[in-house]
């Protein structure tokens, strides 16, 4: 088959990229669809295959694979939208989920307000059993104690069910013997059991992870049952991949079955995308890059240090601490509200605020024409001039300047300033969120921003990257072509992936070969289930990894540290401690190389490698190039009354470009300020060199700030 499809639908816009059978690479958007994906998925594609001469219908007939990342789980729980979730808990725990963990972020004396419990008091049922850390039998299950607990759900309404019973990591007997009378007297309930999706120590976090996933089940299974099915009505008969949150992809039937793990799916190829341009464009094979994607709500953060994406186990869905947290392995991408949506108002005192709040798709900014009155950052982009208002997102979606200028009119009033300074002012605001959301999450891991590239994407990202840039003391940054869809193209180069763990404890000081070894079993007796599954998809290759959750004696957290295996199948503790002292290096800047290390989580990664499209090169250009038109600019502290506009689709590789300029691209626009240059690579993405570290601070000097 002729084409690759790969989709991610953010809170504002659909993106899509598709690629040919020669490399090429063609991209459509469209606003986000809430009620049914396939509709927005459906007229993104439809601008695509037009271009191509095709129909929609003829298009997905000659797609192999359709990859698909969305927000939709996100957005679920952060609108309280998912299923009535009921929770199984051991008798004497019912407040896991309320106490949370320790941790407060401002100061011990900061106010802080908590989310109420992921899952209610009222449907927290206290199951009578009990097990020790042992994994013996303290308490014997008592199964009146769960059919009352059945019974209550069916009294209020519930709709998916979680069971996390203590110690079940060790031994899951009693919640095997719950599943059991769930599936006699609930079986149309869905449920989700701690040990198989989440099988940590940690209390709250098994929890957490395990009703979060409950509580997606109902939703996700139709979500994805329905553009499933709808897909097939429009012709496509390839192998549908949906994106996870740890940066791989998966068979639709395993992710319904885990749909905690479509959590920040979206996102999370975003770095996957990076780190492909990274090999490519800058020809580093292992690149350190700060990964920068702009949305229409969201501006989201990732790293890459020595070609490995970072990864955390803390993604918290709400504020640190006080919100709720997914106890999974994700790829580790920081999200601030500083999207093209996001809205500007002035508060009580008179200071502009920018975010986190976004116009979304629906009304969307003032400028969409789409029934939206509050001011945003495209509406302050397009009044500045950054804007084509005909040629937005390849000419589909005409934006309205004056539109823009009345939802800005009330800040300038409150301001008493002009609408042109009001706009710069946001975008200024909102530049220095960004820069100090990125310092917090580079300097807090020992990582210094000036020694990073930046790889910029999403459709609003190349409005004050430039910029962004200049702050951090960034002096490279490249703007892929497939920018405007960034986390959908990582998905056109995301592999199979899916990881396993299990609990064993032990230490190198009297290490438990046996104990060991079960756990390592368990965990290839599952990477063989998961190589079976996805047989049909044809992989290139299947390789592991085996790591274990260690620690020194007496601390808290632990660091996932590589396990190496002897000719003979034991670990090589030497190895292992030796791997773990250096880790804690890094990460800490001291450790004890005289201590034991404790072993807690045994894990094993599997990655099966898909084959990757085409690659194809840019034509190399013959003339230096020419603006097809020029506008008046306002950029951050200068005014360029005649900035030349360059069309993208002309510009070949070897294309050189000196702000100040505009690059007009299907799906998004570059803004290249005054002192920097663009140079189009093979690759036919856009390097730019920032030129001189201009602070933003000028702007205030130049005209009086608002900041």
């Amino acid at each position: 088959m002729a084409f690759r499809i790969s989709v991610d639908t953010g809170g504002t816009f659909t993106d899509v990229v598709i690629t040919d059978a020669d490399g090429g690479i063609h991209i459509g958007k469209a606003l986000t669809t809430y009620q049914r994906a396939f509709d927005g998925v459906s007229t993104a594609v439809e601008q695509v295959a037009g271009r191509l001469g095709l129909t929609v219908r003829e298009l997905l007939a000659d797609t192999s694979h359709f990859a698909y990342g969305t927000t939709r789980s996100t957005n679920a729980i952060v609108e309280k939208k998912t299923a009535v979730t009921a929770l199984f808990t051991t008798a004497g725990f019912p407040d896991t989920l309320l106490l949370r963990e320790g941790g407060r972020l401002g100061g011990a004396f900061s106010p802080r307000e908590f989310e109420p419990p992921y899952v209610p008091r009222y449907l927290t049922f206290e199951i009578t059993e009990r097990i020790d850390s042992d994994g013996e039998v303290h308490v014997e299950l008592d199964e009146s104690s769960v059919l009352a607990a059945i019974e209550s759900c069916k009294e209020h309404g519930v709709e998916a069910i979680g069971v996390s019973l203590l110690w079940s990591t060790v031994n899951a007997a009693h919640e095997l013997s719950v599943e059991r009378l769930l599936a006699e007297h609930l079986p149309e309930i869905p449920r989700t059991l701690s040990h198989q999706l989440n099988p940590v120590l940690r209390e709250y976090r098994r929890t957490s992870s395990t009703v979060i996933d409950a509580s997606l089940k109902p939703l996700m299974q139709a979500f994805l049952g329905t553009l499933s099915d709808d897909l097939v009505a429009a012709g496509f008969d390839g192998k549908l991949l949906i994106s996870t949150s740890y940066g791989g992809s998966w068979p639709v039937a395993r992710m319904a079955d885990r749909p905690i793990y479509s959590v920040g799916s979206g996102p999370s190829m975003a770095p996957i995308a990076a780190l492909h341009t990274g090999r490519t464009t800058l020809g580093q094979a292992d690149p350190n890059v700060l990964v920068c994607d702009t949305g229409g709500t969201t501006f989201d953060v990732g790293l890459i240090s020595d070609g490995t994406i970072h990864f955390s186990a803390d993604t918290w869905l709400g504020q640190k601490w006080t919100g709720h947290i997914t106890g999974t392995k994700s790829v580790d991408v920081r999200s601030i509200g500083a999207g093209g949506g996001s809205i500007i108002s002035v508060d009580s005192s008179g200071l502009v605020r920018v975010g986190p709040e976004s116009a979304g798709a629906d009304p969307g900014p003032a400028c969409y024409g789409r029934g939206g009155t509050l001011p945003t950052i495209t509406d302050a982009a397009l009044v500045l001039g950054y804007f084509d208002p005909i040629g937005f997102i390849g000419g589909t979606l005409s934006l309205d300047v004056e539109a823009a200028r009345g939802a800005l009119g009330p800040i300038a009033e409150a301001l008493g300033t002009s609408v042109e300074h009001a706009a710069r002012g946001a975008l200024v605001i909102a530049t220095q969120n960004i820069v100090s959301a990125v310092r917090e999450m580079t300097i807090s891991q020992g990582i210094d921003p000036r020694d990073l590239s930046i790889i910029a994407g999403g459709g609003a990202s190349g409005v004050n990257i430039v910029q962004i840039a200049r702050e951090l003391g960034v002096t490279t940054v490249v703007l892929p072509k497939t920018a405007g869809a960034l986390s959908a193209a990582g998905a056109l180069n995301a592999d199979l992936i899916s990881d396993f763990t299990a609990s064993a404890f032990t230490t190198t000081r009297s290490f438990d070969d046996v104990s060991a070894a079960a756990a390592i079993a368990q965990l290839a007796e599952q990477a063989e289930q998961f190589s079976a599954e996805i047989e049909s998809l044809s992989p290139v290759s299947v390789t592991t990894q085996l790591s274990v959750d260690a620690r020194y004696p007496g601390q808290v957290w632990e660091l996932e540290t590589p396990v190496s295996l002897r000719p003979d199948g034991t670990v090589d503790t030497g190895a292992l401690e030796a791997a773990f002292h250096a880790h804690h290096q890094r990460v800490f800047q001291v450790n004890d190389p005289t201590q034991h290390v404790e072993c807690l989580i045994w894990k094993l990664r599997v990655t099966a490698a898909l084959d990757k499209p085409a690659v194809k090169s840019a034509p190399v250009a013959t003339e230096a190039p020419e603006p097809v038109r020029t506008r008046p600019v306002l950029f951050a502290f200068e005014d360029a009354p005649e900035t030349p506009v360059y069309d993208g689709g002309a510009l070949g590789a070897g294309s050189t470009i000196h702000g100040p300029a505009i690059i007009l691209e299907a799906t998004t626009t570059l803004v290249v300020d005054p002192g920097a240059t663009v140079v189009v690579a093979p690759t036919s993405d856009y390097v730019i060199s920032t030129g001189s570290n201009d602070s933003l601070g000028a702007f205030a000097a130049h005209e009086g700030a608002l900041v």
